[in-house]
């Protein structure tokens, strides 16, 4: 069992790439009860914890809790419980796929992104990862998350191809308070709640240049490809989490504004 640190309200994880791939893959290869599920923070997600019962209490139960930022892990070292690297849930995906299952074909489900963007990665991961299964995807409409009759629909869709691994690309803090309210309904092994990587894989957006990622500033490059989305969020986030920081630094305890 890996460390866990307790930072930011979270119960982080302090494993590498690899270690978290190994693990997937085992529950992959895993009859169980209920869906294992995987949350991948960043800064964002360490401020809308403060604010958000519902995305505390996904965070809460996880099974793996990765760090997506390389601010998280910065910030790790400064609070002397260090992180050892950034496993981001747009590398930590495709690192999946190349390892694959281990007893059988992994099986894939893509839940997330705009219509007809999860196809189109259903199709490209057909030629990169040819070993890969992926047997089965579907865009819900917005709001879905409040109609009842459509999460059944969407439990059903999934319950009908059993994949080992869901890859849910909906968005924080929906995608980690919608896993969490239907673990026990979700017939996958494996959740693994990441953002935008759907639309990385179908090619609808472009990752930074490696050495923005490398250097720690891939949210400029995000920024500007989206900036009436995102340019409040990152004035807001760049506020509060030094603050949170400070807050842990001098001893505080965590808690919700």
């Amino acid at each position: 069992m890996s460390k866990k640190r307790n930072l930011f309200g979270m119960q982080i994880d302090a494993v590498r790439m690899p270690e978290a791939v190994s693990r997937i893959q085992q529950w992959a290869d895993t009859e169980q009860q209920g869906c294992r599920y995987v949350v991948t923070p960043n800064v964002d997600h360490a401020v809308l914890l403060r604010e958000n019962s519902g995305l505390r209490n996904a965070y809460r139960d996880a099974d793996l809790v990765l760090p997506d930022g390389h601010p998280l892990v910065w910030a790790s070292k400064l609070l002397r419980q260090p992180l050892p690297e950034r496993v981001p849930g747009s590398d930590l995906v495709p690192a999946l796929f190349d390892a694959g299952g281990k007893s059988h074909p992994l099986r894939v489900f893509l839940l997330g992104a705009a219509p007809g963007v999860a196809l189109r990665a259903m199709q490209r991961m057909k030629i990169r990862w040819p070993d890969v299964d992926c047997v089965g995807c579907y865009s819900p409409p917005m709001g879905f998350e409040k109609c009842e009759s459509e999460t059944c629909m969407i439990l059903g869709r999934i319950a009908l191809t059993r994949p080992d691994v869901l890859v849910v690309g909906l968005g924080a803090p929906k995608q980690e308070i919608w896993v969490h309210q239907n673990r026990d309904q979700i017939r996958a092994r494996v959740a693994l709640c990441v953002g935008a990587t759907i639309d990385f894989l179908a090619g609808e957006k472009q990752r930074a240049p490696r050495w923005m990622q490398s250097a720690g500033i891939e949210w400029a490059h995000r920024m500007m490809s989206e900036p009436r989305r995102l340019v409040g969020r990152y004035a807001r986030d760049a506020w509060v989490f030094p603050q949170i920081v400070l807050q842990q630094m001098i001893g505080r305890p965590f808690h919700s504004t």
